[in-house]
């Protein structure tokens, strides 16, 4: 029975788990911020360019 306990007792003071996880969440949570600003800026020079493009001449596009 002692056996037992001891094994609870080591399983609920083992922190290493919990650690990962929160290194996984913070990843996680890293990557969807570039994500959606990487989204962002590219909705953004998209649009950039398509303006540049409206002011060019008609005959310089090729």
């Amino acid at each position: 029975m002692k056996t037992y306990l001891r094994k609870i007792v080591a399983f609920i003071n083992d922190e290493e788990a919990a650690a990962a996880i929160e290194y996984a969440l913070l990843v996680a949570l890293i990557a969807l911020a570039i994500v959606a600003g990487a989204t962002t800026l590219g909705h953004k020079i998209g649009t950039m360019f398509t303006n540049a493009a409206k002011r060019l001449p008609a005959g310089t596009a090729s």
